[in-house]
């Protein structure tokens, strides 16, 4: 069965840091002849899915929203099949409900989330004093 599983998730304070995970299960990351890029997503009620960041395949490059580059870093361990986002300097904007998806490997990364095809539950980070 194919599961992609977000944990993390949280109460921090502003300013305060988050390392969410994503764990794919029933199928390989990075297969030979499949490979995906990971992605995370957030929402918020009554907003659409916003793209936070996005790792290729291998994990040798990355693609980060402008209002969280310098404070969220992705990454990945295809070893145990899971992806990482970690988020630092907190902002009262962040909390959302976020999610993990995967897509078939393309050349370029990308955070539209119509491009990708399977999702996660989603864990629920919040931000506040």
């Amino acid at each position: 069965q194919v599961q992609l599983v977000e944990s993390g998730g949280g109460l921090v304070q502003p300013g305060g840091s988050l390392r969410l995970s994503c764990v794919a299960s029933g199928f390989s990351l990075d297969h030979y002849g499949t490979r995906y890029d990971i992605g995370w997503f957030r929402q918020v009620p009554g907003n659409e899915r916003e793209g936070v960041a996005a790792v290729s395949s291998s994990g040798g490059r990355w693609l980060l929203a402008d209002d969280v580059k310098r404070r969220f870093i992705i990454s990945r361990d295809n070893v145990k099949n899971t992806v990482y986002l970690q988020m630092d300097s907190l902002k009262p904007e962040d909390p959302a409900l976020y999610y993990c998806a995967r897509r078939r490997s393309e050349y370029s990364l990308s955070l539209r989330a119509e491009l990708y095809d399977f999702w996660g539950q989603g864990t629920q980070v919040t931000v506040s004093s």
